[in-house]
């Protein structure tokens, strides 16, 4: 077991903190003073990982801490000899699920992004129903334009979570109904929310890894928010967004330049998670 003192962890955990309240403390902010934002807040409210879980560093499986009584409280720590580490034993319960996760990264990865989509799973998602909107702003070309736009398109959604919020009058004109089992086959890197969800991949793995891989994740899946809602029908003007008009072909040159770089950015996030689920797969698990 490597051994940190806390001269060596507690700059390490206090450079995480202040960089996760970047995030953290301008959302707190908002929800105090009741406000909401469609954009940046979606992160906190859709992931189940709460602000001051982001803010926790972790060191990762196989490193002690001298001098940790905070970690020492935590449920998912053990203390001998005067050194904090992660509880191994929990581990192993957590295998069949990084099994799975390991088999989606994988076939994930080995397939070619698709850039047809055009981001109109939000647009599927008031399709003549413009009035039960997910998110309190109007749409730039209203309920009859926005379910315009749909059906002078093929929805070509791959994205489980993204099909399963569609209307009633949408999900028929994918190119799939998806459904949870459907996830491992229909996955690819191109999908902005296959992306975002590499986040809720690296925070899942927590406590076993070191936490820097969960801010990876939430900064690229923030910057994919945004171009996610850029180009979604709503109107988010107000809010400083400009928007990416994918009904026209200047906009989809756009979506698609965007999506072929974030599927460059998640590449080597995605590698990194195999490569730390894999390790887990391997590890000694201590009764």
């Amino acid at each position: 077991m490597q051994v940190l003192s806390r001269a060596d962890w507690m700059p390490l955990a206090e450079a995480h903190r202040e960089r996760a309240r970047r995030h953290t403390a301008p959302h707190l902010a908002r929800r105090a003073n009741g406000e909401k934002h469609p954009v940046a807040d979606f992160l906190f409210e859709y992931y189940n990982l709460s602000p001051g879980a982001l803010e926790r560093w972790h060191p990762g499986l196989g490193i002690g801490l001298a001098d940790a009584p905070e970690y020492a409280a935590l449920g998912a720590y053990v203390e001998d000899d005067d050194l904090v580490s992660v509880d191994s034993s929990r581990l192993e319960k957590r295998l069949p699920g990084l099994r799975w996760t390991r088999e989606l990264l994988t076939r994930t990865a080995s397939r070619p992004a698709r850039t047809g989509c055009f981001g109109l799973h939000e647009w599927a998602m008031v399709y003549r129903d413009a009035d039960d909107r997910r998110h309190p702003a109007p749409l730039r070309l209203g309920g009859a334009g926005t379910d315009e736009v749909v059906e002078s398109h093929k929805l070509t959604c791959t994205h489980v979570d993204a099909f399963r919020f569609f209307t009633d009058e949408a999900r028929p004109l994918n190119i799939e109904e998806l459904g949870r089992e459907h996830q491992l086959e229909w996955e690819q890197p191109g999908c902005l929310h296959a992306t975002m969800d590499l986040y809720r991949i690296a925070f899942r793995l927590l406590p076993f890894v070191e936490a820097t891989i969960v801010l990876d994740t939430f900064e690229l899946a923030l910057a994919v928010r945004e171009v996610d809602m850029m180009a979604s029908p709503y109107d988010l003007g107000h809010l400083g967004y400009e928007p990416i008009r994918i009904e026209t072909p200047e906009g989809k040159a756009e979506y698609v330049r965007r999506q072929r770089d974030f599927t460059d950015a998640a590449a080597p996030l995605r590698a990194r998670l195999l490569d730390l689920v894999e390790d887990l797969l391997a590890a000694p698990v201590v009764e």
